[in-house]
């Protein structure tokens, strides 16, 4: 009754902050198990403020927190709930964003819903150890045993049903989740010798590296050595992407065929899944080769297939680098998971770069403003978004996956989009060897830790990625000692770090900047990063502006049309209703600083990732290209010379544009041409 009572009390957020935020702390094993350079903070721990803030009760008041009330799949007879409904992916999808959401808001209401889902799956675990929805089997009267793991069905979605649970047990510190998790992976190591990762679907086999982030994070909480057993198992019946994308051929090949010939290992968003297969399999194994197969197979894709934005082309094949390409939202969100995952295993600084790129741009346009509609595949130079086949690699009969809509396209990124946010919110803050404290990535936020056995809260205060200054006020009921790291982009040429309003250490971009003192009540530290103005290099010989973390493109005027298809129900196109067809001048590329010029607004009181909350506009010179038209729905880029220049008709008018922020927009021009 007492243990009951306990567990509603933390579903509602009434017990006391040292009840919810404790977890047993990685251990460093005797065999060649690496932990992880950053280990992350409990779910809880921190809670969004700002802008950031303002983005997440969006989600709330949207399809986050109520997709299982208006979206039919979700909300009628689920099998996760014991019924015929779904009870394959799309339900642990959105557990697997609402969980976080429900912690980060400490909203009552939102971890009531999800509650009640996991406690389904917790209660309802076999006796052998296997869990999920009722099988067909099970409904004709068998069981599933270690003798009839064949009773059973798809691993892939207990993988993403596992991370639930994980994000869970951080939050809640549920010992059910640990004795759970066990009991599965016990019949899980003795059921795959039957029943292999890829019994039933191609997509386990693809992604079964899900399965063994999880075994490796319990086995850091218990040190079973027959769990590193389990990921070996597991990883050698999965696809092998650490070796995959240690070789060069993959990436190449991707870009050359689009057939039917391994396209899994093209699918878009089993890639940026397996992007952290290398980490993973480095943390087991202590072998500084999958580091290196990993450098090479981010930088590989990115070089061949990445798009202004951060991400890949991945619609759904990857599919070189051209503006015109599209991204599943899938692939970005999952993309964004690997590069949390990477960090926290490797502390590379690449790519908490990267993570920051791919969410301040490519995320936040994929979405409407109240979080119910998505698109699909997005494009990076986007002049429409509209019904009709473009350029993609799979292009449906319906015409209808670059329009924004609930339900358009396939509907696992309507599943799959509440986790984009909510994990980056949780990877603000890791912990540090010697107890320390590391900000990684940045937004407005509060942490509340213990800190060598003293509680300590650290408001980060600022508008970042919109301004240059971080400051991060620290409150303490006493003083305390420890590291604190702060990461300097790469970006940014000289960072200043300020302790109480003295300046006491710059730093070079790329790097990890770390102050190891004694911490006292109402410290602040405020870190300068300084934003230039830069141009980049993409598909065709293409510009973009960059300052800071954000790229910039061109501002339009949009209008949006309602429509309805009876397959896939209401959805939105938008048209530009202002020109769009420019190059850059010439001048820009080769002075940005000099040619450019930033303005700044006030931060919107609600903040809303749309053209009329952008807080900062770029002013670019540019002439028209007359015979840029879209055909098609498709704007497909000029072609330049070497020199990047090109040479085909141009207006001699020169106009000022206006550029805002990527992830404002939903119609644009990001990688220009360049004109004289």
């Amino acid at each position: 009754m007492k243990f009951k009572l306990a567990l509603s009390l933390i579903s509602l957020g009434l017990l006391s902050f040292k009840a919810m935020h404790t977890e047993d702390p990685p251990k460093q094993k005797a065999d060649n198990y690496v932990k992880p350079k950053y280990m992350p903070v409990p779910l809880g721990a921190i809670k969004p403020q700002g802008w950031l803030k303002d983005q997440l009760e969006i989600m709330l008041k949207g399809t986050t927190g109520h997709l299982d009330e208006v979206y039919g799949k979700v909300k009628d007879d689920n099998g996760w709930l014991g019924g015929k409904g779904d009870s394959w992916e799309e339900t642990p999808y959105w557990l697997d964003g609402a969980v976080p959401l429900a912690y980060q808001l400490g909203d009552a209401a939102l971890q009531q819903k999800v509650l009640k889902y996991i406690n389904w799956v917790l209660d309802n675990q076999r006796p052998s150890g296997y869990f999920g929805a009722i099988t067909k089997a099970e409904r004709e009267g068998k069981e599933i045993t270690l003798q009839h793991p064949e009773n059973g069905d798809d691993w892939w979605p207990k993988m993403v049903m596992l991370k639930v649970l994980q994000q869970y047990y951080t939050a809640t510190a549920d010992k059910r989740v640990i004795t759970f998790m066990e009991k599965y992976f016990n019949y899980q190591k003795e059921a795959l010798k039957k029943v292999k990762i890829g019994n039933w679907t191609e997509w386990a086999t693809s992604r079964g590296h899900d399965n063994v982030l999880m075994v490796q994070w319990l086995y850091g909480i218990n040190g079973d050595k027959l769990l590193l057993e389990l990921a070996d198992l597991i990883q050698k019946q999965s696809f092998q992407w650490s070796n995959w994308l240690g070789n060069r051929d993959w990436v190449i090949n991707a870009a050359t065929y689009q057939n039917n010939d391994q396209w899994m290992s093209r699918h878009g968003v089993n890639v940026a899944m397996a992007l952290k297969t290398p980490a993973i399999d480095y943390q087991r194994s202590g072998n500084p080769q999958y580091l290196k197969d990993l450098k090479v197979g981010f930088k590989d894709l990115m070089t061949l297939h990445g798009l202004p934005m951060g991400i890949f082309s991945a619609d759904e094949d990857l599919h070189g680098n051209l503006p015109t390409q599209g991204t599943e939202l899938c692939a970005t969100v999952e993309a964004m998971y690997s590069l949390e995952k990477i960090i926290e295993i490797t502390g590379d600084e690449t790519y908490m770069d990267a993570l920051e790129r791919m969410t301040f741009n490519a995320l936040p346009p994929q979405t409407t403003d109240d979080y119910n509609n998505k698109q699909y595949f997005q494009m990076a130079n986007q002049v429409q978004i509209s019904r009709g086949v473009f350029d993609f690699s799979l292009p449906f009969d319906r015409e209808m996956n670059n329009v924004l809509g609930m339900r358009s396209g396939y509907t696992c990124c309507l599943a799959n989009m509440h986790q984009g946010w909510t994990k980056y919110t949780q990877s603000l803050w890791y912990k540090t060897d010697g107890n320390g404290l590391a900000a990684l990535v940045y937004a407005p936020n509060v942490l509340k830790t213990m800190v060598n056995g003293q509680e300590i809260s650290i408001k980060e205060e600022t508008s970042y990625p919109f301004e240059d200054e971080i400051n991060f006020a620290f409150s303490t009921k006493k003083a305390v000692a420890f590291p604190f790291h702060l990461r300097i982009p790469a970006w940014c040429n000289e960072a200043k770090i300020m302790v109480n309003g003295k300046e006491i250490k710059s730093a070079k971009g790329g790097t990890i900047a770390a102050l190891n003192q004694k911490w006292n009540n109402g410290d602040k530290v405020t870190l300068k990063l300084p934003m230039t103005m830069a141009t980049s290099n993409w598909g065709h010989n293409s510009r973009t502006i960059e300052r800071g973390p954000l790229v910039y493109a061109l501002k339009l005027e949009e209008k949006w049309e309602k429509g309805n298809n009876k397959v896939e129900g209401d959805y939105f196109s938008v048209y530009p209703k202002s020109d769009w067809n420019y190059g850059l001048l010439e001048s820009i590329i080769a002075d940005p600083a000099k040619n450019l010029s930033v303005s700044f607004k006030p931060m919107p009181q609600s903040f809303v990732w749309n053209l009329n909350s952008a807080p900062i506009e770029i002013k670019a010179k540019g002439k028209k290209i007359p015979n840029w038209k879209v055909v098609d729905g498709v704007a497909r880029q000029p072609v330049s010379d070497r020199s990047g220049l090109y040479k085909g008709e141009v207006n001699n008018e020169v106009e000022t544009l206006t550029l805002v922020p990527f992830g404002f927009t939903k119609v644009r021009i990001v990688a220009f041409p360049v004109v004289k």
